[in-house]
């Protein structure tokens, strides 16, 4: 399963003009399930994001989870992180992507594994033409592949 994670002050995703989801201060999380990836998988993803040391502390520091700043997630389900092909043409390639079916499952799951860690999520709607606005705060930007995970 891969996820981008961006540190924010806030962000927001609309579809027709209409805001599905909205948080303050978090993480703006684009999340795509790779064909083979399972429930294991998710859980990993959330649990790393869930401690995720990245907020200033009191001397400056990159050394909070998200829980010390009560802040929230936004979650957005983003197939095109399976991006593939680029290496000998311009037109990327997704099949490297869970099937629809499946990756909305697991969508799915990882937003109840991120709540179960006791955060706060909202979320996009799977497949849905989204507008998504954010204030990346640092900016700081943090990639995950759990197939890359130890």
């Amino acid at each position: 399963m891969r996820g981008l994670v961006q540190r924010v002050t806030s962000a927001s995703v609309a579809i027709d003009d209409r805001i599905a989801g909205d948080i303050g201060c978090g993480f703006l999380v684009l999340v795509c399930a790779m064909a083979g990836d399972r429930e294991a998988d998710a859980d990993t993803l959330a649990r790393k994001i869930a401690a995720l040391r990245i907020f200033r502390d009191n001397a400056g520091k990159m050394n909070l989870p998200l829980v010390a700043v009560d802040g929230a997630v936004l979650v957005v389900s983003q197939f095109t992180l399976a991006a593939d092909g680029m290496e000998s043409g311009n037109r990327p390639g997704f099949s490297r992507a869970a099937p629809p079916a499946e990756g909305e499952r697991l969508y799915q799951y990882f937003c109840s594994a991120l709540r179960s860690h006791g955060l706060r999520v909202e979320t996009g709607v799977f497949g849905a033409d989204m507008q998504v606005s954010l204030v990346n705060d640092g900016p700081v930007t943090i990639w995950f592949d759990t197939a890359k995970s130890p």
